[in-house]
């Protein structure tokens, strides 16, 4: 079976690259499994890979970790790494490393040659393997848990911040080791504003109400969206959900391997484009989950990604009309090798 070490060690030749140094979270815990990344390293070479973290993780990172464990600290991690690096290119992740730290990189390893690089590690995590899988459905199965005993509790005189509050408590209650990002829940004029944080404001009747929300399981996120109708809704309403519906599925039926993400996100715009709405979908169709909650491929109109089995990613569309409403309709997608899987169970309310 394939690891993620094997990619690296794949993409390093490519690279033409003798060692990497890992820095990025992320990136860490990919390689290691390690869940205290944010306070450790990872040295690759084409024959050896180890984990640096320090005294406070020792334990953990013996039970955690794939690879083998260095512990140290400060300076000492440099001058234990610098013995195996002696004349070898070794690549820096650009997009993380301060420059402080690559200042003092450049004083312990002189007899090296630093190699930045961008994007050498991300594009290798796309395509997930299957325990990572496992701990994406998890998360998702919590989320749609948690949103299914909040349902009953939307309706009108509840403030937007007690049904997000609620809904990252039962979250936790199932399982999350938090949400993977902060909950979205915007209503009535609200629901215009994309990234709209819980407020106190109260729901009323005939107003949507958008909830964007996902769980945080084993460092793995899952992400899905879903309107809710509080009481009976005006006729535009019903027309701007029914358009969103439309593009929605109109782009998760075509995804399968090989369609170009840039692709997906022009089949939602031409639905919207049919209700006139097109210019109300200010944002992208949507993006790949994993240790990342925005993470590749990227699906907007000037991507140059493809899809492929394996890859995790989101569909969703969403309309927002300053002054009035907005709403947005959210599924975490499996593309699989015949076509694709929805890992998001929640119901869409159909208006």
């Amino acid at each position: 079976m394939t690891t993620p070490l094997d990619r690296l060690r794949q993409s390093m030749k490519g690279a033409q690259l003798d060692a990497v140094w890992v820095t990025q979270p992320e990136n860490v815990r990919y390689l290691s499994r390690f869940s205290s990344p944010e306070d450790a390293r990872v040295l690759v070479t084409p024959e050896h890979a180890t984990l640096y973290t320090d005294a406070r993780y020792t334990v953990q990172a013996q039970q955690e970790s794939t690879l083998p464990v260095h512990i140290a600290r400060g300076l000492a991690v440099y001058e234990h790494a610098h013995a195996s690096l002696v004349g070898l290119k070794v690549g820096i992740e650009a997009n993380h490393l301060s420059v402080a730290a690559y200042q003092d990189l450049q004083a312990a390893w002189p007899q090296s040659t630093l190699q930045t690089t961008r994007g050498l590690i991300e594009p290798l995590r796309m395509v997930k393997m299957q325990d990572e899988l496992a701990a994406i459905r998890a998360a998702q199965a919590i989320a749609d848990a948690a949103f299914a005993q909040l349902l009953p509790q939307v309706v009108a005189g509840v403030s937007e911040a007690a049904l997000a509050g609620k809904l990252e408590q039962a979250m936790r209650e199932l399982g999350a080791q938090g949400p993977a990002f902060e909950t979205i829940v915007a209503s009535g004029e609200r629901g215009a504003l994309p990234h709209g944080r819980a407020t106190d404001k109260l729901l009323q009747d005939g107003e949507l109400v958008t909830f964007d929300f996902g769980a945080l399981k084993d460092g793995y996120h899952s992400d899905m969206t879903r309107t809710v109708a509080v009481g009976p809704q005006s006729d535009e309403h019903i027309r701007l959900y029914r358009a969103v519906l439309e593009a929605e599925e109109a782009a998760l039926a075509a995804v399968k391997p090989g369609v170009r993400a840039a692709d997906l996100d022009q089949i939602s715009r031409n639905t919207l484009e049919q209700y006139g709405l097109a210019e109300y979908f200010v944002h992208s169709l949507g993006h790949g989950v994993g240790l990342n909650i925005h993470e590749g491929p990227s699906l907007y109109a000037q991507s140059e990604d493809v899809l492929e089995a394996g890859m995790v990613i989101t569909i969703e569309p969403g309309v927002y009309v300053p002054g009035q409403t907005g709403l947005r309709i959210e599924d975490l997608v499996l593309v699989t090798e015949t076509g694709y899987e929805v890992l998001s169970a929640s119901p869409k309310t159909r208006l």
